[in-house]
């Protein structure tokens, strides 16, 4: 038996009924045909009865059988492998893609590229400076520390050591506020569980404290390093974190073991949110973010000088984003977009609730803040580019920030009582370099600047805006030569996401920088569902407004066609997670319009994705679920494992997942490439190939990523026919 194959699963939402939408129309669930391409011959996968019934209608889900692992999953997984590796393996170029790609990845790089922005900065904790810095020959970015700036450095976490084949890493880390302890994450084979150790900063040495059950929680301090605050999932059946349960916040005291933690918090009134704590800095304060969903959240609060005192609920109106940024002369400072789509700054009088008003809301979207030096830090975004101004801790406007350039800039870690802070600066051109901002002296001072083999000067950068199907105004990045011809021949690669709220501004990477010298054009668009432009823009593009994502792509490469940049034999699109949902959507809803698509770690099956876990749940907030009827509607129109049709030609694919992705599970994938291979009707190849110990993309070893985009460059190279491609 091969998991569910063999018996029929009706799961009933009561509601209206009409007609079925979608791939399944014609298929019969006993046809184990490979597909029809001539090219390949695919594994066969057994189609199942599954059939759910949703608001009256029947939805087949043939392939149900993937979502639980089985030796039948795993042969399949095998046989896709041995098809896919081959095949890539024997496209001319890829080898010497590879070769380039590692010259290009040999560089410096700074930061935990998975943690928010702030905590990819260097910071100052009791007089020691911390970083991250990974060499180019290293898989993983290593921590120092300094005692000072002009100091040499030393190691203080190698994650490179913590397994052979360097997919353990560092997810995260938190430095005790006296400098004296750093408690570190560490993830296994690209899995979101982490276990989090400390480390003894002086010595090197490891305390005992081992505390697990945990994915996606910080570690706050308590000003004397005594203590510190997480949440962690409660232990299922199998002794495991259970993480279709809430998390809850601990107190966890250094020596002690992690069953003695003391409870803090949880939510008793709403199964699905979850409560993070931070302690200001002053160690008053404990700050409860409370999360659900990417559209709003919670603030709650108790007062840590009090020790039996309640937790207030301060802002449970679930009207806005609640970003905390600290305290200053004893008002809690936040980042908020609530009666601010664009966003403002608001400080609060935590013993009174008394709402001030710091920065108000501008034409520009704030879409990062913090406060360092008595001042507010405010990151703003016009037309998806960075411009910084500084503001006093009333409002007063003080100055802009000189940036490097018209491109990105991050970080600004909260730090109220330094007088420096750092960020990072970037663009498509422009390796990412640290900078030392000084607060008093108004002055930026480059701190590290990588060396790279890549030469900027033959392409350029530009701007653009076109009209999606509604006559939304959607502007575009494209990086090329300067010598480059717009007369169709071009091969371009489409990137996009649009969703959760995610900015897409200029970035550097060796990567594209590959896919340039190959004579590539390099186009990310900025769609509805992120957040360049506020959360309004973001709403545009969620729930049963989420065809406004796909529409936007889908004119975005309208556009490049009609501009003469590319034409659509030549025309390849990608994108990761919720980019890979957006690349399955366009492709099934608009085949004849690429030449090749690149879906990695996608969302690919929209009616369930919801029962991989509680994470997976709060998805909802962007896509909404199928218990709602409008809701399902707009799922199954767009689902791309429901919209491909059978005996239709699709442009080749490249699907890719792996088999530590706990975030997007990689069911998603093996569902998908499944029906695809089903499906098509003609020779263009369908292929998935399944990297083991990885994960979503956080903790990736350099070799693991060298490899991974030398098989996306060579299949676009033969795909798009490029040199080196046949």
């Amino acid at each position: 038996m091969i998991g569910s194959v063999n018996t029929v699963h009706r799961h009933v939402i009561s509601g209206f009924t009409f007609v079925l939408l979608g791939a399944v129309a014609g298929m019969s669930a006993a046809d184990d045909s490979p597909g029809a391409a001539g090219a390949l011959r695919y594994p066969a996968a057994p189609r199942g009865p599954a059939v759910d019934v949703l608001h009256g209608v029947e939805v087949a889900d043939p392939y149900r059988w993937m979502e639980k692992d089985s030796a039948e999953l795993s042969a399949w997984i095998g046989a896709e492998n041995a098809i896919a590796e081959p095949y890539l393996g024997a496209i001319p170029a890829r080898e010497t893609i590879k070769q380039r790609l590692t010259e290009l990845w040999n560089y410096e790089q700074y930061g935990y590229s998975w943690l928010d922005d702030k905590s990819r900065m260097p910071v100052k904790k009791g007089g020691r400076y911390f970083y991250v810095e990974k060499s180019g020959s290293q898989n993983q970015g290593v921590l120092y520390w300094s005692a000072s700036l002009d100091a040499a450095p030393s190691v203080l976490v190698d994650p490179n050591a913590l397994s052979a084949d360097a997919t353990a890493s560092v997810a995260d880390y938190s430095v005790s506020p006296d400098g004296r302890f750093v408690a570190y994450a560490v993830s296994d084979g690209g899995t979101d569980w982490d276990n989090w150790q400390v480390r003894e900063v002086e010595t090197g040495r490891d305390l005992p404290d081992l505390i697990g059950d945990t994915k996606f929680t910080g570690v706050s301090w308590l000003p004397d390093a005594s203590s510190f605050y997480y949440s962690r999932y409660p232990k299922g059946a199998d002794g495991r974190g259970d993480d279709q349960r809430q998390v809850s916040v601990f107190r966890h005291r250094l020596g002690t073991a992690q069953a003695e933690d003391e409870h803090v918090y949880s939510i008793t009134d709403n199964a699905r949110h979850n409560p993070y704590g931070t302690v200001t800095e002053d160690g008053r304060w404990l700050v409860l973010v409370v999360r659900h969903g990417f559209d709003s959240n919670a603030i709650h609060l108790r007062d840590l000088s009090k020790p039996d005192s309640e937790v207030v609920r301060l802002f449970d109106r679930w009207d806005g984003i609640f970003d905390f940024l600290g305290v200053m002369d004893g008002r809690l400072y936040f980042r908020t977009t609530q009666g601010a789509p664009l966003g403002r700054v608001i400080a609060v009088d935590p013993e009174t609730q008394a709402v001030a008003e710091i920065v108000p809301e501008s034409k520009q979207t704030l879409y990062q803040a913090s406060i360092a030096g008595g001042r507010v830090i405010a990151s703003y975004l016009e037309d998806a580019r960075t411009r910084v101004a500084l503001y006093g801790r009333d409002g007063e406007r003080l100055r802009d920030l000189p940036l490097p350039g018209q491109g990105t800039a991050i970080g600004f870690p909260d730090a109220p009582r330094e007088n420096e802070t750092f960020f990072a600066y970037t663009d498509y051109l422009t390796p990412l370099a640290l900078y030392r901002y000084d607060i008093a002296q108004g002055e930026v001072m480059p701190f590290r600047r990588p060396t790279v083999s890549f030469d900027a000067t033959p392409f350029v950068t530009e701007q653009f805006f076109f009209a999606s199907r509604d006559g939304t105004r959607v502007p575009i990045f494209i990086t090329r030569r300067k010598d480059a011809k717009l007369d169709g021949s071009n091969p371009t690669l489409l990137y996009g996401y649009g969703g959760f709220d995610v900015s897409l501004t200029p970035t550097y990477s060796a990567a594209v920088a590959a896919w340039l010298e190959q004579g590539g054009i390099y186009a990310v668009a900025n769609l509805r569902g992120g957040g360049e432009y506020g959360a309004d823009w973001h709403d545009a593009g969620t729930r049963t407004k989420k065809q406004n994502v796909f529409d936007d792509f889908i004119a975005a490469a309208e556009w490049l066609i009609a501009q003469r940049y590319t034409s659509p034999a030549k025309l390849a699109i990608h994108g990761r997670s919720n980019g890979g949902l957006l690349v399955g959507a366009v492709m099934a809803q608009r085949p004849e319009l690429f030449g090749a698509a690149l879906p990695g770690v996608g969302v690919l099956d929209m009616l369930r994705y919801h029962t991989a876990s509680a994470n997976a749940y709060a998805w909802s907030s962007d896509y909404g679920t199928v218990e709602d009827p409008d809701q399902f509607r707009a799922l199954l129109a767009y689902s791309p494992l429901h919209n491909l049709k059978a005996g239709r030609c699709y442009p080749p694919t490249l699907v890719t997942t792996a088999d530590h992705d706990d975030r997007v599970v990689p069911w998603h994938s093996f569902k998908f490439a499944a029906a695809f291979q089903h499906a098509q009707a003609c020779d263009n190849p369908v292929l998935i190939r399944i990297e083991t110990r990885a994960g979503h993309g956080a903790g990736k070893p350099t070799w693991m990523q060298v490899e991974d985009w030398a098989n996306h460059w060579a299949f676009l190279a033969k795909a798009l026919e490029m040199p080196g491609g046949s």
